[in-house]
């Protein structure tokens, strides 16, 4: 525990910890942090620090329809935590499940389900977002089901890598010994012992998926309009970006705060085992 904390003093990760606090800070209290109502049309195309026709200031100016880009913004954050933290759950849930099964039986039922995640690793992961959820509608829980059948197969091979090496020590012997059942060694004994590295995963995922949220948004494929989405706002200001470049700037600088916010966590927690 010490080191894990000693690894959250260094300036990057403390950084980090900040960029990723401040969003989900936004996510949890957007209604009162929102100076504005979202979805309420105002004067159009306000510039940042500038003021409408109406008298309404605007840190960061307004959209096409005159929406506030600053409270998009913070509930974007909203879409984009809860989105983005549901669907690193659910597959991580569904990776881990099938990665000890694999690595603590191995045989026939290894052989299996390492050929199916092979399988599904083999198309290009954008690929097979659009082709989900053009079949299956827009909507956060066809991004959800995207999400973990893409994710799943390549946290399988991570925690099927894990509990092959931990299966063959002494402790899960001595269990075995002891009458402990399958699902007693596979969840009391080995996964406890996978989640440094496992952690250190679903920082960067967590960050992967933000980005394919926003990559969704952008083509349309993301969460119904007029929800606030970071990458919907980037599609829907990407015409007048040229002469109004506050419509795409601000939301790609939240996508990438994000990311570089869990990246650097990512780092830190990476580099924490191995500190004395």
């Amino acid at each position: 525990m010490s080191r894990w904390l000693a690894a959250l003093r260094r300036p990057t990760v403390a950084i980090g910890g900040l960029m990723v606090t401040v969003w989900i800070l936004c996510a949890l209290f957007a209604n009162l942090l929102a100076p504005y109502d979202p979805l309420l049309s105002g004067d159009p195309l306000v510039l940042p620090l500038g003021r409408g026709a109406s008298g309404a200031f605007h840190l960061l100016g307004t959209d096409l329809l005159g929406r506030d880009i600053l409270s998009r913004l913070i509930f974007g954050a909203r879409t984009v935590v809860i989105w983005a933290g549901l669907a690193t759950a659910t597959a991580y849930a569904v990776g881990i499940a099938i990665g000890l099964l694999a690595g603590f039986y191995g045989g026939v039922i290894d052989r299996a389900l390492s050929f199916i995640a092979n399988v599904v690793l083999s198309f290009p992961v954008l690929v097979l977002y659009i082709l989900i959820i053009v079949t299956l509608g827009a909507s956060g829980v066809n991004i959800v089901l995207a999400v973990t059948f893409a994710s799943a197969p390549a946290i399988f091979r991570l925690v099927r890598a894990l509990a092959l090496d931990i299966r063959s020590r002494d402790f899960i012997a001595a269990a075995i010994t002891q009458g402990e059942g399958a699902v007693h060694i596979m969840v009391m004994e080995i996964l406890p012992n996978t989640l440094g590295p496992l952690t250190v995963d679903a920082c960067l995922r967590l960050g992967y998926t933000s980005i394919t949220i926003g990559v969704l948004g952008f083509l349309g494929l993301g969460l119904p309009p007029p929800t606030p989405d970071w990458g919907g706002m980037v599609n829907d200001g990407r015409a007048m970006a040229i002469a109004f470049p506050h419509l795409v700037v601000f939301p790609c600088l939240a996508i990438s705060s994000l990311m570089l916010g869990l990246s650097l966590l990512a780092d830190g927690l990476r580099e924490a085992p191995a500190r004395a």
